[in-house]
């Protein structure tokens, strides 16, 4: 395999280090090299440096440019929703029109509106739909993400779902208790049939369980049995929760010991204090908020307690219709008030955490994973800055050119 050297960076930025998650003052800790280069042999990075120290290179050599650009870490999305059939414009703009995402959802469209397109998917069309939308991340800088089932709620089309997002390269989820589909009687005999019927093969498949802990989906109790089975399988936890109201989902990722909760727009005082005293990561949705025109998550306060925190999209077709880390980062700045060294932490190191790959993504080291992003910019900070720019000029995943605009 032929090295890759990609050469002429204005700037090469990466958070030091090896410790993950990162809290506090780390955030804001970045290094940068200036009229740099990166030499990626072998899927890895071997080397980043300056220009003028870039010594001759043995053995074949492909070049790439930077054409005064950025070299950021590869981005790392830890939550989205790539299985699903359909669209939801007409949702769109019902909701435009006043319609409020609980009323649209037991009304029964929301949610389960999607379940019924992608359950009429064979599994070739599946896959073929999270194929796409795993480009339409590539080009948005992600070299690196988690997709979750959700959209079947059935044992073949939840397992079909694993396997599309294990193909297309990301890290599966098992979502199974995303909704209770109209053929259950109960949320508790939904639970039952997930853990049944379900589960012994989606923990072959999957490398993390989900759950949606929210008033008209699944309630504390029902969220404890389904994760405390996924955990005995052993499967990651993750849980949505404090979306609309706090139903629990704090105390019960802090006592399951979970990876993350995520999305926390209703988070009060007292869950700020929780998850800051815990190793639970408050994964933060922002344009799932704004998209709903819901309360941005307490960002901000969960930093200044010292909690951990990451971003992600919530790419899905009904509350975040984007796949844009770059978009996420600038709401992040402008929204949430974090700044751009917090923001690309909480995108890169803190997501890689999340997802238990922090050992070799997130960062910009010898011996990581060569995925980068180039920035079309002379500072990094255009990241954010450029507001639903066109900014990723070429991605790099595993030391191969994956993407040039």
């Amino acid at each position: 395999m032929a090295s890759l050297l990609v050469r002429n960076l204005a700037q090469v930025v990466t958070h030091g280090g090896t410790d993950a998650p990162l809290r506090g003052r780390r955030l804001r800790e970045v290094e940068v090299v200036e009229d740099a280069y990166v030499l990626c042999s072998d899927g890895a990075i071997e080397a980043v440096g300056r220009m003028r120290d870039l010594g001759r290179l043995g053995g074949e050599v492909e070049e790439l440019d930077g054409a005064g650009g950025c070299a950021l870490p590869g981005l790392v999305d830890c939550h989205t929703h790539p299985a699903w059939g359909g669209d939801r414009v007409a949702e769109f703009a019902l909701r435009a029109g006043g319609a409020s995402y609980e009323e649209l959802h037991a009304a029964g469209g929301g949610i389960l509106s999607t379940v019924t397109a992608t359950r009429a998917l064979s599994g070739d069309e599946l896959a073929a739909r999270v194929e796409l939308h795993a480009g339409w991340m590539l080009a948005h800088g992600t070299t690196a993400w988690e997709g979750k089932s959700g959209y079947g709620l059935d044992r073949e089309t939840e397992l079909a779902s694993l396997r599309a997002v294990r193909v297309a390269g990301g890290s599966p989820t098992w979502l199974g208790a995303h909704a209770v589909p109209p053929e259950s009687d109960s949320a508790d005999a939904y639970v039952d049939f997930l853990v049944r019927e379900v589960l012994p093969e989606a923990a072959q498949l999957a490398d993390a369980a989900d759950v949606f802990l929210e008033r008209g989906a699944f309630d504390a109790t029902q969220a404890r049995r389904y994760l405390t089975a996924c955990r005995d399988a052993g499967l990651a936890l993750r849980l949505h929760g404090d979306q609309f109201t706090e139903s629990g989902a704090i105390p019960l990722a802090v006592e399951l010991g979970a990876r993350s909760v995520d999305h926390l727009e209703a988070t009060s005082a007292a869950g700020v204090s929780a998850l800051a005293a815990s190793d639970v990561v408050g994964v933060l949705l922002p344009a799932s908020a704004l998209f709903l025109d819901r309360p941005m998550p307490p960002a901000r306060s969960l930093l200044d307690a010292g909690a951990a925190i990451a971003l992600a999209s919530d790419f899905n077709p009904g509350s975040s219709f984007t796949t844009s880390l770059p978009l996420i980062a600038s709401l992040a700045c402008t929204q949430l008030h974090l700044a751009p060294e917090e923001a690309l932490a909480a995108l890169t190191v803190n997501a890689a955490h999340v997802l238990g790959r922090a050992h070799e993504l997130g960062r910009l080291a010898a011996g990581r994973r060569a995925d980068l992003v180039l920035i079309d910019a002379p500072d990094w900070r255009y990241l954010a800055y450029h507001l639903a720019g066109d900014v990723v000029a070429a991605v790099v995943r595993d030391g191969s050119v994956a993407f040039q605009r």
